[in-house]
């Protein structure tokens, strides 16, 4: 249990926030966090979203499911594996406590790669086109990113430097009646992911999509142009193997150049056709369906 600071934003005129501890209450005897919570919180909701639009993208709910039952475990492990990795002085003396989830240490990043090659997998094994899932988790992904920012936002954590001005957005955390302000970098990230949301929702209804993937490579670019910036603000960052560089960083800075990269390859040089996107194979397949089922009753009269 973890009793947190009080929280304060005052150039919001916010004043001192106290939750207490992190522990909400305990199902069983088994400790339930708010961190865990709101997480799963995010979960339903990007769930929801994806089975309400999957249509859309020329998917079928049960696809859906599927992926996720592919996706969520990956995600989970390549999460703690990337956080692992770069943080492995941590875990050198005792290797096996690098399975000790439960005592935290996630990357957001590993997760989305954990994702992908989860749904990778998924296609590959069940004959589906990757693509069109990508896009419709991309948006899902979104919403548990801004939703699940907020679990940092109850353990105090993935704030960024310390703040001696008064910057209008500071949040000054509260110990022994004495404030310090930092940047709230969970803050930062979480607005950017809803803002990218808003975003990439209403370009993913409209004419703009031309292809299956496009939708993704929204994510990615947008994704990893806040997460350039917000990286850098952040005191908590993994570092590549004892560099001086931030791993996420880099890792945001080339996966927004390469997502541009592939859009104007793509769209300059392929000149894609929407008629080629899954729910645009899907619909013809069903009219022509519909046009044979016509001719057959016409025969039958």
């Amino acid at each position: 249990m973890f009793l947190a600071p009080a929280i304060s934003f005052p150039g919001l005129g916010i004043g001192e926030i106290n939750l207490g501890q992190t522990l909400p209450f305990t199902i069983f005897g088994k400790e339930i966090y708010w961190y865990g919570v709101i997480i799963a919180f995010g979960f339903l909701l990007a769930a929801l979203y994806g089975f309400h639009r999957c249509r859309e993208f020329g998917l079928k709910s049960d696809t859906v499911v599927d992926g996720i039952l592919y996706a969520v475990p990956a995600a989970i492990v390549g999460a703690r594996l990337y956080y692992v990795i770069f943080n492995w002085s941590l875990y050198r003396d005792n290797p096996i406590s690098a399975l000790y989830i439960w005592n935290g240490g996630l990357a957001i990043y590993g997760g989305i790669i954990g994702a992908v090659l989860g749904l990778l997998l998924y296609t590959k094994t069940h004959r589906q086109k990757l693509t069109p899932l990508l896009d419709l988790a991309a948006l899902g992904l979104l919403i548990g990113q801004f939703i699940g920012r907020w679990g940092n936002f109850i353990n105090r954590e993935a704030y960024g430097a310390q703040i001696t001005g008064n910057f209008f957005l500071r949040m000054g955390l509260t110990v022994n009646g004495e404030t310090t302000y930092y940047h709230p970098t969970f803050l930062y990230e979480s607005v950017w992911n809803l803002a990218g949301f808003v975003l990439i929702h209403i370009l993913s209804k409209s004419r703009r999509r031309k292809y299956d993937g496009q939708v993704f490579l929204w994510y990615v670019a947008w994704y990893g142009l806040g997460r350039v910036w917000i990286e850098g603000l952040r005191t908590d960052s993994l570092y590549l193997f004892g560099t001086g560089i931030r791993v996420s960083q880099l890792l945001a800075a080339v996966s927004f150049l390469a997502a541009v990269g592939v859009m104007l390859y793509i769209g300059i040089v392929k000149k894609p056709s929407p008629e080629k996107m899954l729910v645009n194979q899907v619909a013809a397949e069903e009219r022509k369906k519909q046009e044979n089922t016509e001719d057959s009753d016409t025969q039958t009269i």
